[in-house]
């Protein structure tokens, strides 16, 4: 007599099958984010950064800027336009995050939510086409693949790890036949706001998917609705991207493509060499750089090989799910991306770039290989000895990617990068600046001396200066013991907020105030509540012309033309998601016949 362990086809039952997923999918992320919880915060590559982001939109809230544009810290406290070009919502979620928790921990409250709202995502699009328990399965495998692990612990390259909550949504709001143009806008709309390249990879995947299914369905439905998403999706982003794009003539953006950081250092195992001469920081950077790419390249070969196995052995699917071919195609390309002889191709598609790092398609490649997973296990539910086998294996993985991030991803923060260590930084002397978002015509390394000077001739973020001998030189700081440049003053810091400084300067004779802080177009000066339109730029710092008396400088953050056309787009954006949605609903509500 055969028995059978599957369970009755009842309410009661899916629910019950239900509830194990969702623990097997908790349990599998909190055993791989033990290593955070048990060691403490993981100072990768990109920790840092992130980190100064939170806790800088953090201090703007307190100041009562809910979007902020501009940083404080960077540039030895000068500031620099980092949130004018850096995407928000990941500044923004651990911000929040840091407002409620201690902000030691932050980073493994940050981590955790990002895995859980990918598992969720890839439910909702394995589920269309594998089935709930092959979908579950499927997802715990994303969540816990090598490449999301290498982005939370080695690279803490925090922003991208969020994109993956939206990587799975972009295939089932491209491929599934029901209607989605709304969800499609939406999700692309927020992989653009969590993080740009990421972004890029994203519209080249649904392209690409969405080509595929439309040859193989010789249909244009499925394309037709992909660019309106794509378009209502980049009008909903306007807010940020319009800016974003605009403004980059204002900075050195090109920089983000520097040396180390181009798509040609960073192919498979493609080391770069060390040459003669070269300086003992340029020594470390190549060998962090070699180091890095030693990981992600074995960690996209495992991914390659995984891939390929799970499309095998997933291949009868390939006429009865619309999902097989597309993602095969996909992976393919992705594969190819990895190697020298594709560099014609990123220099001639646009912005591919800047990805900066081929391998950053392992995260849609990670995607891919466990949906292939997905896909080759047998869409019936499975047995209760079905469900323990995938419970235990799934259980041994989530060990063993615990135990391989302690070993080998997790990276110990040195004294200065410690989370209280960072805080200090922050509120003293601040940090240094980003080389992509430095002004045009400004030195980095110059800008920090010309910061330095300043403070150490003034006393504060305020010099008072010679207006013949600024004028006649361009330059700060004066050369050594040339008291010439000095002018006796009285400076009162009324208010020095992020977006809004006020200082009361009295002198007895005409000179320039020069201020601590980088010279960007969107700053309005006033003096004495008149703008100011003479402002001079010295060393990146902006000098402002006083007078004789009391003078009032006013300097506050305003809302440049770019920025309002960008804040109308995401309006009529918005204004075109409620038409559609109310359109939509109104469909559902009229009976059939």
């Amino acid at each position: 007599m055969k028995i059978s362990f599957r369970f009755p086809a009842t309410p009661a039952s899916e629910a019950t099958r239900a509830y194990r997923r969702r623990v097997l999918l908790l349990a599998v992320i909190g055993i791989a984010v033990l290593p955070l919880a048990w060691r403490g915060p993981s100072c990768g590559q990109d920790f840092d950064f992130h980190l100064q982001n939170w806790l800088e939109v953090a201090r703007s809230w307190r100041e009562g800027v809910i979007y902020p544009h501009w940083a404080a810290s960077p540039n030895y406290l000068a500031g620099e336009p980092r949130f004018v070009f850096y995407a928000p919502l990941s500044r923004f979620l651990g911000a929040a995050l840091g407002c409620i928790l201690p902000w030691a921990w932050t980073p493994l409250a940050f981590t955790l939510a990002c895995l859980l709202g990918a598992g969720w995502s890839f439910q909702a699009m394995a589920r269309e086409w594998a089935g709930d328990d092959n979908a579950a399965f499927g997802a715990c495998l994303y969540v816990v693949n090598p490449y999301m692990m290498f982005l939370a612990y080695e690279r803490g390259a925090l922003a991208e790890l969020m994109a993956a909550m939206g990587i799975p949504l972009l295939v089932l709001y491209g491929l599934r036949a029901r209607r989605s143009l709304v969800p499609l806008a939406l999700t692309v709309a927020a992989i653009w706001l969590t993080n740009a390249p990421a972004g890029v990879m994203g519209c080249y995947l649904l392209a690409v998917l969405i080509l595929v299914a439309a040859v193989q369905q010789r249909s244009w439905r499925l394309p037709a609705r992909a660019v309106g998403g794509v378009a209502l999706g980049l009008a909903l982003a306007g807010f940020w991207l319009v800016p974003a794009i605009y403004e980059q003539r204002w900075v050195q953006i090109k920089s983000a493509v520097g040396p180390l950081m181009r798509v040609e250092d960073s192919f498979l195992f493609r080391l770069v060499a060390v040459g003669p001469g070269l300086s003992p920081d340029d020594l470390f950077a190549i060998s962090y750089h070699n180091q890095v790419l030693r990981i992600a390249s074995w960690i996209a070969v495992a991914l390659i090989a995984g891939a390929g196995v799970a499309a095998w052995l997933s291949r009868q699917q390939r006429r009865n799910s619309g999902l097989w071919l597309p993602l095969v195609v996909m992976g393919v390309l992705v594969c190819a991306l990895q190697f020298a002889w594709s560099d014609v191709a990123w220099r001639v598609t646009p912005k591919l770039e800047y990805l900066q790092f081929p391998w950053r398609w392992m995260l849609v490649l990670g995607m891919i290989f466990a949906a292939m997973v997905a896909l080759a296990l047998r869409p019936e539910p499975p047995t209760r000895r079905g469900i323990a086998v995938r419970a235990l294996v799934m259980l041994l993985v989530a060990g063993g990617t615990a135990g391989l991030n302690s070993a080998v991803f997790w990276q110990a923060c040195d004294e200065e990068d410690n989370i209280a260590a960072q805080i200090q930084t922050m509120r003293s002397t601040g940090f240094e600046g980003t080389d992509e978002y430095t002004l045009e015509g400004v030195d980095l390394d110059e800008q920090g001396g010309v910061v330095g000077a300043l403070r150490s001739s003034s006393g504060g973020p305020i010099g008072v200066v010679n207006a013949t001998a600024l004028r006649e030189h361009r330059g700060w700081p004066p050369a050594p013991n040339d008291h010439a440049w000095q002018i006796p003053a009285h400076v009162h810091i009324e208010r020095w907020q992020t977006e809004h400084r006020t200082a009361d300067v009295t002198t007895q004779t005409a000179a320039f105030a020069v201020l601590a802080l980088t010279d960007y177009p969107a700053w309005r000066v006033r003096r004495n509540g008149a703008e100011v339109k003479n402002v001079i730029r010295t060393g990146g710092m902006m000098a402002v012309p006083i007078e004789p008396g009391a003078n009032r400088i006013d300097v506050t953050w305003r809302t440049t033309p770019d920025q309002w056309a960008g804040i109308v787009l995401s309006l009529c954006g918005v204004a075109v998601t409620l038409a559609l949605s109310w359109s939509e609903r109104r469909r559902k509500e009229v009976p059939v016949p």
